[in-house]
């Protein structure tokens, strides 16, 4: 496993991270979320050996980050932020210089460079020089790099960032494809990427965890879950549908976009509203365009963790 025991970073005055605690096992694709300067980037490169602690403990598969770097660093694939490498180096000469620095062999790194090459549609720019590359390239190489030697940990900082939205689904395939026997942490700000590929969500906020449950649970806490929205022809009379759901049983209250035509039921605690509004909307013959039962929204989850007094 890995694991933070009360990790603190402090610069001068500044808590950027505040006495945090986990561990993830293999198998746990965990997503490390918060918001900008939360202490996330801090936090993986802690793990990855680059800062140390001010004080606390950061352990590999039980080797000390501090006391056994080494060790630890060889069961670690890192992609940092920004996904720094030598720019007159073209990505089949990186992707080589790394493999001597990991140590493999030469039939090694053909196996494994082939399969990055492959893995990461690397073949287009292959003996392009880094610096000339897309960022979206750039950060492939990086990607490349980290999990050229086929490590137990990997710690990714905004993996799909730079990417076309093609090139990250391809890239969070490529996480999954590889969760079974990992341990993976990617620390990102896209919310989407956590509902992708992550079993799960820790947010931090202010150096502080705040949160630590699987993505699904998260969504769960949202005040749209089992909300009900109803996107309507525009010459509908939404004052008449919204008073005719407010009097349904379970209904909580209800919003409404004038802008959009839709109307949104939210469910008393633990009630079910679908079939009512469903079974009203056919005997009315209202004008729906859409009927949406919403699963939860992550980013308003989010927001209100992360804010002052969801953070409280």
């Amino acid at each position: 496993m890995i694991r933070a025991d009360v990790l603190s970073k402090h610069y001068g005055s500044l808590v950027a991270v505040d006495g945090i605690s986990f561990q993830v096992q293999p198998g746990e694709v965990l997503g490390f979320l918060g918001p900008n300067g939360a202490g996330k980037s801090t936090t993986m490169r802690m793990f990855a050996g680059f800062v140390p602690p001010t004080s606390g403990t950061a352990e590999v598969c039980g080797f000390s980050i501090e006391k056994q770097p080494t060790e630890a660093k060889r069961l670690i694939g890192y992609l940092p932020e920004g996904a720094p490498s030598y720019g007159e180096m073209t990505p089949r000469s990186f992707l080589n210089f790394i493999a001597r620095i990991r140590g493999l062999s030469r039939r090694e790194t053909a196996v494994r460079s082939e399969d990055m090459i492959e893995r990461l549609n690397l073949a287009p720019v292959l003996d392009q020089s880094i610096e000339t590359l897309s960022k979206g390239f750039k950060r492939r190489v990086g990607i490349a790099q980290a999990i050229l030697h086929d490590p137990p940990v990997l710690i990714m900082d905004e993996p799909t960032d730079g990417l076309d939205p093609n090139q990250k689904h391809e890239v969070r395939q490529l996480i999954q494809s590889m969760a079974a026997d990992k341990i993976i942490v990617i620390s990102t700000h896209i919310l989407e990427e956590v509902d992708a590929v992550c079993n799960r969500a820790i947010i931090i906020s202010q150096g502080r965890i705040v949160a630590d449950e699987t993505p699904s649970t998260l969504i769960n806490r949202s005040r749209f879950h089992n909300a009900v929205t109803l996107k309507l022809d525009r010459k509908t009379d939404l004052d008449d549908i919204t008073q005719q759901l407010q009097d349904l049983n379970g209904v909580e209250h209800i919003e409404v976009s004038h802008k959009t035509c839709t109307v949104t039921a939210f469910p008393k605690s633990d009630a079910s509203i679908l079939k009512g509004i469903t079974d009203l909307a056919a005997i009315k013959d209202w004008p729906i365009e859409q009927l949406k039962l919403e699963s939860g929204r992550l980013d308003e989850v989010f927001r209100t963790i992360t804010t002052a007094d969801g953070a409280a």
